[in-house]
């Protein structure tokens, strides 16, 4: 039910984007304007004369309503795509309150590490990938040996579909975030939100089920 819930909630916030011209060919101020109010703005935090402008409130805000903004329609297809796959599994676990914290906790995180790697930024970081992230970090642990899909880019118009476990196809993905982040990899991807949700979502799972973890990893 919360996954459900939290996936509604970001195609209703993407209708309020729409509304507001995301899809126009020069975002409209209105649009930009709700980016840098909602978004989350390392600049906000670091340079005193930006700071000042904002309440206590308007400074904690961001933290979670930038975890139901997205950039473009394929942003938030892929994003509600990964939380849909993973997502159901760690709910189950948790309940549906508990996996409502946990996702704004991973978010949280995530978007503390990617203010404190890019201290200075004046780009306005949105998206829910570093609270899903947490999500897989969590089903990397819990759910080692399920199969994912995944598609392998081999040449231009050749991608083999191959199934791996969960634990190969998540430590890749997380393995790829940390050397592109380590690496200083520009673009619009936060590669260290990334890797702050995922670490935040394993660490869940290890001090708070750790009896399953053992009982998991144990198993032949």
């Amino acid at each position: 039910m919360a996954v459900y819930t939290i996936i509604a909630l970001n195609v209703l916030v993407f209708w309020v984007e729409a509304e507001l011209g995301i899809f126009s060919s020069s975002p409209p101020r209105e649009f930009m304007l709700f980016l840098y109010k909602y978004g989350l703005v390392p600049a906000r935090y670091s340079v005193p004369r930006f700071s000042e402008s904002f309440t206590a409130l308007e400074q904690v805000i961001p933290f979670f309503s930038s975890l139901f903004i997205h950039g473009s329609l394929f942003h938030l297809i892929g994003n509600m795509w990964m939380l849909w796959i993973f997502g159901d599994n760690i709910e189950d676990w948790l309940g549906p309150v508990g996996f409502t914290i946990f996702y704004l906790y991973c978010g949280i995180v995530a978007g503390a590490l990617h203010l404190a790697f890019n201290w200075s930024s004046q780009m306005p970081t949105v998206g829910a990938s570093g609270a899903i992230a947490g999500v897989m970090g969590a089903y990397m642990l819990l759910y080692p040996r399920a199969r994912v899909v995944a598609l392998i880019p081999i040449f231009i118009f050749f991608f083999p579909v191959i199934q791996l476990p969960a634990v190969v196809f998540l430590g890749l993905w997380f393995l790829l975030q940390l050397v592109q982040g380590s690496a200083g990899a520009m673009g619009n991807v936060a590669w260290w939100a990334h890797v702050g949700g995922f670490a935040a979502g394993a660490a869940v799972v290890v001090f708070a089920g750790r009896s399953r973890l053992l009982t998991i990893w144990g198993r032949r």
